[in-house]
């Protein structure tokens, strides 16, 4: 509630404040374009006394240049306005005649005829006259007031008062601007100040990267602009359109508002075109300059240069740009996009405004572990697949499953130790990420070489693994292994008890399976007390028992002792994936090697076949170069080896 009380007085604040609040926005923002210009001229050691003065005069001039162009142009068009009355209205005419046919118009007019019929008033004859003049009586004297002639001063002055508040503005934005620039390091300080000394990492952090996003952002928006309104500008002159260079001047100003910002700026130039041809030529040649100047700037340069650094959702500019209009009108329609910048900036950096990225930053508002926990719960596994085949772009199918995968199940995990999970959920769930392992199986476990992802949750999760880089896992073939390991499945993924357990299972034997290591998941009723006397245990080297649960190890232990009497020559890898608990060790689970993870739990299974092969025939196992694949994973190139090496460092 008391949240809810101060945003309403800040909003009410910059409201009845917005003759305050609006020039000294302007002047910020202003600052933010000037002050790379101030940079540069310091650096090529002019004074700031210099620099400041010099770089202010110069961009007011180009605007007041500017301004003064546009009424240049405003006043021609005007002169000009009344030669194209006739085309007008020849074109009104030829469109009505289109639009309406015979019987319609002959239907318009009896209706119309009926109407005044109908509406006409009645006049009874016997009524008297009001109007009627009474004999001997005078008539009123009309009378008449007539205001001076206006004075010389007061015409002057209601010549200038219009002009009085945009002057003030103005002048009020240009000493903001000058102050600003001289003295904005003084500022920035005053500003971790207020936001808070104990912390001057944060506050430093927001403080750099709203000031580099601002200067960023206004820049190639001024830069992408400027070259969409010269080109619009060009392209109407070509073909015939008068006051060309106006509508380009427009078009580069209103392509600042969001959106709608080029609809409002092609209507006038259409509107004229139809008003000056004779024809529709002239209407079709600018409608076509327009939309491919746009189609060319927004879809090609905009993206390459610009790309996500405003950091706003499509749904955040559309509600700024109404939220500012509705405040300061037309120019908070304007401002709306860097301001709300700012504020998606201070969430990002500042714990208790969380909620300001969270509702208006283009970033995903679930981590990639709760998307996946969400898809699988919502029993779509395609759009997850989706976005693991654009994780892969970057990253590796063991990464996707340790990151995103892995991760999502101890979620589900920490949900069903709560009790919110029932048995049909958890099939369900276990059932959606085994069509997601299937969907997968064509991937190749190697550095991939698709190119860059576009996709804001997959680069998130590719951000993730940059931190924790997986141990690099190498490739064998079967031929080069011991004869004990040549089985159908020397491998076997075991469930502790849950579906979850199996669904991670699953994950580990694919990644097995793709680096030339046949491993199967045996589904949990395979490993129950009455199933395990028919689990087949034949051929089998290594067991891989895989649990979630980071609680009681009552239940793995004694899963354990069963495994060691059913299948005594193998070996058992306990996966206690992200354990927490310390008890959970080798000698306290009776097993013989405990994994906290996933590239863990694949590189000791890897590392054990080349061990025994080294002891059987005294020399390692030949490693394969490229594994014979299909699908997608076949036009990859080799060389992850290499390329996750220099990622993790040194071991």
């Amino acid at each position: 509630m008391a949240s809810a009380v101060i945003a309403a007085l800040v909003i009410c604040g910059l409201y009845v404040g917005r003759e305050i609040f609006v020039p000294i926005a302007l002047a910020v923002l202003l600052s933010f374009v000037l002050a790379p210009l101030v940079e540069i001229l310091e650096r090529w050691h002019f004074p700031r006394a210099a620099s400041v003065p010099v770089v202010v005069v110069v961009a007011f001039i180009a605007i007041f240049a500017l301004g003064s162009l546009i009424a240049n142009e405003v006043r021609h068009l005007a002169e000009g306005l009344p030669r194209y009355q006739q085309t007008m209205q020849q074109k009104i005419q030829s469109l009505r005649a289109l639009t309406s046919t015979g019987a319609l118009d002959r239907a318009a007019d009896i209706l119309q005829t009926l109407g005044k019929e109908i509406n006409v008033p009645q006049t009874p004859s016997t009524a008297p006259s009001l109007s009627s003049e009474t004999p001997g009586e005078a008539k009123p004297i009309p009378v008449e007031v007539r205001s001076p002639p206006p004075s010389a001063l007061e015409s002057i002055l209601a010549l200038i008062s219009p002009l009085l508040h945009p002057l003030a503005t103005v002048g009020v934005v240009i000493v903001f601007v000058v102050f600003i620039l001289f003295q904005r390091e003084d500022l920035r300080n005053r500003v971790i100040k207020l936001a808070g000394s104990n912390d001057l990492q944060s506050a430093t952090a927001a403080i750099d990267d709203a000031a580099g996003r601002l200067s960023r952002f206004f820049l190639m928006q001024v830069a992408l602009n400027t070259s969409f309104g010269v080109l619009v500008g060009l392209g109407l002159l070509v073909i015939g359109v008068p006051s060309a260079i106006l509508w380009g001047i427009l078009a580069a100003i209103l392509r600042f508002v969001p959106y709608v910002g080029v609809f409002i700026a092609a209507f006038f130039p259409l509107t004229l075109s139809v008003a000056v041809d004779p024809g529709w030529s002239m209407l079709l040649w600018a409608g076509a300059t327009i939309f491919l100047t746009e189609l060319m700037i927004g879809q090609v340069f905009e993206p390459l240069l610009v790309g996500h650094s405003s950091g706003l959702s499509p749904v955040a500019v559309v509600a700024s740009a109404t939220f500012w209009t509705a405040l300061w009108g037309p120019i908070g329609l304007v401002l709306a996009t860097p301001l709300t910048v700012c504020l998606v900036v201070l969430g990002r950096h500042v714990e208790h405004l969380r909620f300001l990225d969270i509702l208006l930053g283009d970033r995903p508002a679930l981590s990639p572990p709760e998307l996946f926990y969400q898809r699988m719960l919502a029993n779509d596994p395609a759009e997850a697949v989706d976005t693991a085949e654009e994780f892969l772009k970057e990253s590796s199918l063991a990464e996707y499953y340790e990151t995103v995968a892995l991760k999502g199940l101890m979620l589900a995990q920490a949900d069903l130790r709560r009790g919110r999970l029932v048995p049909d959920r958890l099939a369900e769930i276990k059932d959606s990420v085994a069509e997601v392992v299937d969907d997968l199986s064509s991937e190749f476990d190697d550095v991939p070489t698709g190119g860059r992802t576009k996709e804001a949750e997959a680069a998130d999760a590719i951000e993730e693994t940059a931190n924790a880089p997986m141990p690099e896992l190498p490739f064998i073939i079967r031929e080069g292994l011991p004869p004990d390991w040549q089985s159908e499945c020397p491998v076997l993924c075991v469930a502790e008890r849950s579906d979850l357990d199996e669904a991670a299972a699953m994950c580990l034997a694919q990644i097995l399976s793709k680096h030339g290591l046949e491993a199967r998941a045996a589904r949990k009723e395979e490993t129950s007390t009455s199933g395990i006397f028919r689990l087949a245990g034949s051929g089998v080297r290594l067991v891989c028992v895989s649990t979630l649960e980071d609680g009681s190890t009552a239940h793995t232990r004694h899963l354990v002792r069963r495994l060691r009497r059913k299948m005594p020559q193998a070996r058992i890898l306990v996966c206690c994936w992200g354990r927490t608990n310390t008890g959970m060790t080798r000698d306290h689970l009776n097993a013989d090697a405990v994994a906290d993870n996933l590239g863990e739990a694949a590189a000791y299974c890897l590392s054990l076949v080349e061990q025994t092969a080294a002891q059987d025939n005294g020399a390692r196992p030949r490693a394969a170069s490229r594994p014979a694949v299909s699908g997608r994973g076949a036009e990859r190139k080799a060389g992850r080896p290499e390329r996750k090496a220099d990622r993790a460092g040194p071991s």
